[in-house]
């Protein structure tokens, strides 16, 4: 049960970025993009790219036999943000969410422990 609770975080996580594949006003309101601007597509693409994580999580939460090919997706995107991130000198804009990804670690770090721990 732990562990689906777990899968469930990681997708709470993901799912309001997801979202704006559906709602674009949201990619203003979370990255000051404008629908305008020629990042807006990129940021579509983002929101879709969101929604396959998002998907990756129930799919995790419902199937063990997946879950450590999910970590590693799930991981590699949190991660990855959180060390581009820090590289580029943590932009305050971006603070937010940065700070969501980092409340998600804990919740990664068991699902990987459980997706990875020898059987036995």
């Amino acid at each position: 049960m732990l562990t689906q609770v777990s899968w469930a975080a990681l997708l709470l996580v993901h799912i309001i970025p997801a979202v704006a594949l559906f709602r674009p006003a949201l990619i203003t309101k979370l990255y000051r993009v404008e629908a305008a601007s020629p990042l807006f597509l990129l940021f579509q693409h983002r929101a879709a790219l969101f929604l396959v994580v998002c998907l990756i999580c129930v799919w995790a939460a419902l199937r063990p036999e997946v879950r450590q090919l999910a970590t590693v997706a799930v991981g590699f995107s949190m991660l990855s943000f959180l060390g581009l991130f820090w590289a580029a000198g943590s932009p305050p804009s971006l603070r937010s969410i940065a700070l969501v990804d980092l409340i998600g670690l804990p919740f990664l770090a068991f699902v990987a422990w459980q997706a990875f721990k020898p059987l036995g």
